[in-house]
C-alpha cells in the first residue's frame, strides 16, 4: 500500500510539473492537437486519456492527465474536441513524454 501511495504522489507532482513548468528554451515548442486518444483520435485503449497529434500521428500523452487542462467531457473538453496546443517532449516506445504543455485558446471563426 505504502508503494502505491508513494506511486500515486510521484504521478500526480510529474502531472501538475508537466503543466506548470516553462518550456525548456533549448529545445523545439511544438505546436500540435490534443485530445482523447479513443473518443476522438480512435487510438485503442480504454476510458478516456490524453493524446497529442504531431505532423499527422497521435500518440498518448504521459506526464499530464486529461482532466488536469480542464472537464474533458465538457463542450470543448477533449472528449468532444479537438484543441490546439504548444508541447515540449519526446516520443518514447510510440507515447508521447511531456514535459511541457500549453491548452491554446479556441479561435472564434467569423462568418
Amino acid at each position: 500500500m505504502k508503494t502505491y501511495l508513494s506511486f500515486l504522489l510521484l504521478f500526480t507532482i510529474n502531472t501538475i510539473i508537466a503543466q506548470q513548468k516553462m518550456p525548456d528554451k533549448n529545445k523545439p515548442v511544438i505546436n500540435a492537437e490534443a485530445a482523447c486518444g479513443q473518443c476522438q483520435f480512435k487510438l485503442a485503449g480504454k476510458g478516456c486519456n490524453l493524446a497529442v497529434r504531431i505532423n499527422g500521428k497521435a500518440y498518448f500523452a504521459d506526464g499530464v492527465h486529461i482532466d488536469s487542462l480542464g472537464d474533458a467531457h465538457a463542450a470543448d473538453g477533449f472528449c468532444n474536441a479537438i484543441r490546439k496546443v504548444n508541447v515540449q517532449g519526446v516520443v518514447v516506445n510510440k507515447r508521447f513524454k511531456a514535459n511541457y504543455i500549453k491548452l491554446l485558446p479556441v479561435v472564434a471563426v467569423k462568418e
